[in-house]
Parts: C-alpha cells; sequence; structure tokens
C-alpha cells in the first residue's frame, strides 16, 4: 500500500495510531503500527470497517486479532504491489531486450548488404590503394557489426540477472502468501489449496488420506491470564512441535486462532490416531516459560479429532467429520484423541 501523505497528515495520523495502541494495551510492533495508521487514514475502507464492527460488538482487539487483520488486509495487498512491480521490471525488460534485438537485426542486414556491395567493388578495383580503401571499410563495418553483438550480449546477460532476481522475489511473495505469520505453518489459504489437491488425488487413485483437526485447551483462559505475547509463544510452541512429528508430504497448517490442521498423505484412521496421540503427548510434556521473566507458567495440552476421506467426498464433509470428532473429544474430557466414524469402521478414540 503505498502512502501519499503529507508530514503534517503523516504525524497527525500516526499520533492517533500511537495513541490507539496504548489505549488498547497492544506492543508496538510495525505491522499493528501500520494497521493503525491504515485506519486511522482511512486508506483501507475492509480495515475500517473490520475494527468498527469489533469495536461495535464490544470485542477486545488484541494482539492477535490485529495480526490476523494486518494478514488479511496489508500483507495480501503488498504482495499484490511486489507482484505488479514485478510485472513492470519484466515488461520493461522484454521492451529492453527487444529493441536492442531489433537493432541487432537492422545492422546485420546493412552488414549483409554491405558485404556484398564489397564483392562488386573488388572486382572493379584498379589499384592497391583502392582495395586497401574497400578492405578498410569492411573492418570498420565488422567492428560495428562486433559492437551491437557485444551490446545485445550484454543486454541478455543483465536481463538473465534481472530474471533470476524477479524468480526469487515472486518465489519469496508466494511462500509469504502461503505461510502463517506467526507460526510459520501453512496458513488457511495453502491448507484449503493442499486439502482439495490431496482430495482429487486420492479419489482418482482410489486412494486415502487422513485429516487431523487439533485444538489447544483452554487457550483463551491460558490467554487471559497470562497475556497475548505469552498466548503468541504457546502458538509458536505447538506449530514447532507439529512440524517436528510431521515428516514426508505431511502438511500441518494453522487452520485459525488456535486450531491446526494437519494433512496425513496415504494414512488410515487408525495410524492417524496414532500420530495425534504421538503429537498430543508431545506437546504435554513441553514447558510453557515466560520469556521475559524466566518463569514456568505450566503446560498445555491438546484435543484432536480425526477424520479418514472417503473417495469422492466432499472436503467440507470430510472437515466437519473431524471437526465433530475433535468436539468429542473435548466434550469426553480433552487431552485425548477421537476419531470419526467410517463405513466399515469403529470410532477410535486414546485416553491421555
Amino acid at each position: 500500500m503505498q502512502y501519499l501523505h503529507d508530514h503534517k497528515q503523516a504525524q497527525t495520523y500516526a499520533d492517533h495510531a500511537f495513541e490507539r495502541i496504548r489505549k488498547e494495551g497492544l506492543p508496538p510492533m510495525p505491522d499493528i503500527f501500520e494497521l493503525w495508521y491504515v485506519y486511522f487514514s482511512g486508506q483501507s475502507p475492509e480495515i475500517t470497517r473490520a475494527i468498527d464492527i469489533l469495536v461495535a460488538n464490544g470485542q477486545k482487539i488484541n494482539q492477535e486479532r490485529c495480526h490476523e487483520m494486518y494478514g488479511r488486509f496489508l500483507s495480501q495487498a503488498k504482495n499484490e504491489e511486489l507482484v505488479r512491480r514485478a510485472g513492470d521490471e519484466i515488461n520493461s525488460t522484454i521492451r529492453n531486450v527487444t529493441g536492442v534485438v531489433r537493432d541487432v537485426k537492422a545492422a546485420t542486414a546493412e552488414y549483409s548488404g554491405n558485404l556484398e556491395d564489397v564483392t562488386a567493388r573488388i572486382q572493379d578495383t584498379a589499384s592497391p590503394q583502392e582495395l586497401e580503401n574497400v578492405l578498410k571499410e569492411v573492418v570498420s563495418d565488422t567492428r560495428n557489426m562486433l559492437e551491437r553483438n557485444r551490446a545485445l550480449e550484454e543486454e541478455l546477460d543483465k536481463s538473465s540477472h534481472v530474471m533470476e532476481e524477479l524468480q526469487r522475489d515472486l518465489e519469496n511473495v508466494r511462500r509469504e502468501a502461503m505461510t502463517d505469520g506467526l507460526t510459520n505453518l501453512a496458513n488457511r489459504k495453502a491448507f484449503d489449496a493442499e486439502l482439495r489437491r490431496i482430495a482429487e488425488e486420492a479419489t482418482a487413485t482410489e486412494g486415502s488420506f487422513a485429516l487431523l483437526m487439533v485444538d489447544i485447551d483452554y487457550f483463551k483462559s491460558f490467554n487471559d491470564n497470562y497475556g497475548h505475547q505469552v498466548g503468541d509463544q504457546v502458538l509458536r510452541l505447538v506449530a514447532r512441535t507439529l512440524t517436528d512429528g510431521v515428516k514426508g508430504r505431511d502438511l500441518a497448517a494453522r487452520y485459525g486462532g488456535e486450531e491446526f490442521a494437519i494433512i496425513l498423505p496415504e494414512t488410515g484412521l487408525q495410524a492417524a490416531v496414532t500420530v495425534g496421540n504421538a503429537l498430543r503427548k508431545a506437546v504435554a510434556t513441553k514447558d510453557v516459560v515466560n520469556r521475559n521473566t524466566g518463569d514456568k507458567l505450566g503446560r498445555i495440552t491438546m484435543s484432536v479429532g480425526c477424520a479418514e476421506f472417503l473417495p469422492g467426498e466432499n472436503v467440507q464433509d470430510l472437515i466437519e467429520r473431524a471437526d465433530a470428532a475433535l468436539y468429542t473429544a473435548k466434550h469426553n474430557g480433552r487431552n485425548q484423541v477421537a476419531a470419526a466414524p467410517t463405513p466399515g469402521k469403529k470410532q477410535k478414540k486414546e485416553m491421555a
């Protein structure tokens, strides 16, 4: 997003932003500041509407909500701007190369015509001096042609480097667009895309896979008691545990808030329950430590719901079945794994 405010306007919006950040008890992080700056400058109707709805409903605008709004509205806008700039750079590079190639093509045609003319002139030369003059012209034309070719090589080499940099930039944009900023896991967009792809693959091959829906137990109470910075620390701790616990083609994603999702390709329901239980136990062994004080704040637990994909099943139905199993795990006491029933299989549940 471009900011074209003059110094006085920018200072006013910045003052309002910092005042609101202090009022809400938020850390003055760059993304949070930019969110409130945009809100007060009125540059994004979507951000204005989202925040105004939260205020109207009396909801607390905490750090997590700010991160979510930033990721939803501003991060995507930055990515789109980077893609636009990359497109402009590509078009400029193509125009430059096209211009040089056109010049070289014209020079080549001219050089070819000159050589044909030289052949005729050599035949008509009456003295060594005349022949020397003709050859000097050939040498000059050849040097000019070589210079044009050198310019083309330099432009192509330059363009190659530009394209390589653009490729890296666009890859970074693509990766950022598919990554949750807080946990570095795949985000909801990446999860939805991978789930559809895996489902299509399983349907085509008459194979199957499993889906885990994971939720941190009593996260809201933990967040309220120790603050959002510690809450973010808990989310990152769970994310690292999930990342360490999956392998190969498995995908761990932040589904939203304190809920995570894991896709397990070529995995049956019983194996999925085993994986879910291993992840649950791994999280339960880790202490949450306040980084500011070094105090141990206790341990956290997770509830897990598992569902096995049925070939041809709608992915939304799969998610709902896994969510229902997650609800069962929470209803039965939390800190456990529950499995959604599938035809021909009994419901599987493992307690703590």
